[in-house]
């Protein structure tokens, strides 16, 4: 199929955009990677009368650091993320996630802004930006709001970004040397969406851990944090027998979308093979540093 008619604005600054935004409401998507918005043009999932182009706008890309927190502008692709030796050393869990987006066109073009903002549940970034207690800065005619990930991602295919706001930056915590990160995706194919990932961000005093975060993708309308699960291993030094009590108590924290393909079971059950998975992980690294 080929996309419907509809007007096309190259923005030469921010507030331009978003007083394009406002004029038009509805009517109008914002383009930056096109990685998603092309295909659904194409598919005629979505008919807007007005594309707003964005992406020569260079006040939105970059990673930075600034005080305790790393940024990264709407606009960086997520090769950019992949290959910055910044992000490897202070937020190495989006390192590890980046290989399973897509394939190298898709991370050549595709945004960092561009998969919160469209918020599928089954994308890396939000999964990744929940399991680091990550905050989206979005900007409006009105200004600027900061919201926690926690709080951003409302449902399936939706944020609390208002019609008239642009998502303009996205950042996390720096990673100190007593945390740990891993990233997992279980996918049917290289380069699928995933069917189930599982992001980690944990922090240790030895070998016990002071704070865990579980947060999963492909099993609900948005990403999901398994809260009581990571309230079972905090505190608590990790052993193989506390990776087991936690994934039993995973049973009954999630409770899977099932898929075309996947049944709710099946999710659940690759839920706590990519746990296990990660824990493990996590484990080994801690025995190894303390041998």
């Amino acid at each position: 199929m080929k996309a419907p008619d509809f007007d096309y604005v190259k923005a030469r600054s921010v507030a331009e955009a978003l007083e394009l935004l406002a004029r038009h409401g509805d009517d109008a998507r914002i383009l930056a990677g096109g990685q998603t918005l092309l295909a659904a043009l194409n598919l005629r999932l979505s008919e807007p009368k007005l594309l707003i182009d964005i992406g020569g706008l260079a006040e939105l890309r970059g990673i930075e650091r600034r005080g305790e927190r790393l940024h990264i502008g709407a606009l960086t692709t997520h090769s950019e993320i992949e290959a910055s030796p910044l992000v490897a050393e202070l937020a190495p869990l989006l390192c590890a996630a980046a290989p399973h987006i897509g394939h190298r066109a898709i991370r050549n073009a595709g945004t960092w802004g561009g998969s919160l903002a469209h918020a599928d549940p089954a994308s890396e970034w939000p999964c990744c930006l929940l399991a680091l207690d990550g905050v989206v800065t979005v900007r409006g005619r009105a200004g600027e709001r900061r919201i926690p990930a926690a709080d951003f991602f409302r449902a399936i295919l939706t944020t609390a970004l208002a019609p008239d706001e642009l998502l303009v930056d996205a950042d996390v915590p720096i990673a100190t040397s007593a945390d740990w990160f891993g990233f997992d995706e279980l996918a049917r194919r290289r380069g699928d969406y995933g069917v189930a990932g599982l992001a980690v961000a944990a922090r240790f005093q030895g070998a016990t851990a002071q704070q865990v975060r579980l947060a999963f993708l492909g099993m609900g309308a948005t990403p999901l944090r398994a809260r009581r699960t990571e309230a079972l291993l905090a505190g608590q030094p990790l052993t193989g027998a506390s990776i087991e009590l936690a994934l039993a108590g995973l049973q009954a924290d999630l409770d899977p979308f099932p898929d075309l393909h996947h049944s709710a079971a099946m999710k659940q059950h690759l839920a706590g093979v990519l746990a296990r998975r990660l824990l493990s992980a996590a484990l080994a690294s801690r025995a190894a540093l303390a041998a």
